[in-house]
C-alpha cells in the first residue's frame, strides 16, 4: 500500500523556501485490515499445525465456515463479549445448522480478542502473531489446531470501537453417510476436545450424529 506523504511549504518574500516535515500518517482504519487479517491467520495457523502434526490433514479454506466465523467475531464486536455462546445462546454450531440442515461432522473453535489504539491501530503482521501465540498457550486451542482430522477451516475478524475479535473454526466430517431425510432432529452435544469427541462410541443401530461439537476454550 502506498501510503501519502503530505508537506506544508511556506514561502517568505526575499528568503528561501523552508519546508515543514510532516508527521508520519495515520494507520489505516482497522476496519479496512479484516480481511488481510484473516488470511494471515489462516496461513500461520496452517503452518503452525504442520509443525504440530507433520501428518495432518491441509485445511481447505470453506466460504460456509468463513461466514459462520465472520457472523460469530461480528456478534462478539457488536455486543463486546468474548465466549462461545452470545447473549441470545446461539453458538457458531447452531448458525452453521440453521444455514446448513444437512451438515453433519465434527466441528472446533478457537476464539480470541486484542486491543488496540487509535495512534497505533491494527498492524497484520502483529496482531495475527500474536493471535497464535496466544492459542499454543492454550492446551485446547494448540489442540484444535493440531487435530489431524479436520480438513476444513474458516477464519473471520471484526472490530468495534478498539477491540479486534477473531474466530476460526475447524471442520471435519468424519466420514460419516449423507443423513437421510427421515433422520432426527439435529444433535448438537459438546466434548472437552477434538480426540474425545473422534473416540465417542455410538449404537450401530443409530443414526450418526448431525453435528458433533468441540470448543477451544478462551
Amino acid at each position: 500500500m502506498i501510503r501519502p506523504a503530505f508537506f506544508l511549504l511556506a514561502a517568505l518574500a526575499l528568503s528561501a523556501c523552508a519546508e515543514v516535515p510532516a508527521g508520519p500518517p495515520p494507520p489505516p482504519d482497522p476496519k479496512t485490515q479484516m480481511g488481510a487479517l484473516e488470511n494471515r491467520i489462516a496461513t500461520l495457523v496452517e503452518e503452525e499445525r504442520l509443525k504440530l502434526d507433520p501428518k495432518a490433514k491441509p485445511l481447505a479454506v470453506d466460504a460456509e465456515l468463513s461466514q459462520v466465523a465472520r457472523a460469530r467475531a461480528s456478534d462478539m464486536a457488536t455486543k463486546n463479549y468474548l465466549a462461545h455462546q452470545g447473549p441470545d445462546g446461539a453458538t457458531s454450531a447452531s448458525v452453521l445448522m440453521q444455514q446448513d440442515a444437512k451438515w453433519q461432522g465434527l466441528l472446533g473453535e478457537n476464539l480470541a480478542a486484542q486491543h488496540y489504539t487509535k495512534e497505533g491501530g491494527v498492524t497484520v503482521e502483529d496482531f495475527a502473531r500474536r493471535f497464535l501465540d496466544e492459542w499454543l498457550k492454550s492446551p485446547p486451542h494448540r489442540d484444535n489446531m493440531a487435530f489431524a482430522g479436520y480438513d476444513h477451516a474458516g477464519v473471520g475478524a471484526a472490530v468495534n470501537g478498539d477491540t479486534v475479535y477473531v474466530a476460526v473454526l475447524f471442520s471435519t466430517d468424519m466420514g460419516l453417510p449423507p443423513p437421510r431425510p427421515e433422520g432426527p432432529a439435529n444433535a448438537v452435544p459438546t466434548w472437552a476436545s477434538p480426540a474425545a469427541a473422534s473416540a465417542a462410541p455410538s449404537k450401530p443401530d443409530s443414526e450418526p450424529l448431525r453435528l458433533r461439537g468441540t470448543e477451544g476454550r478462551q
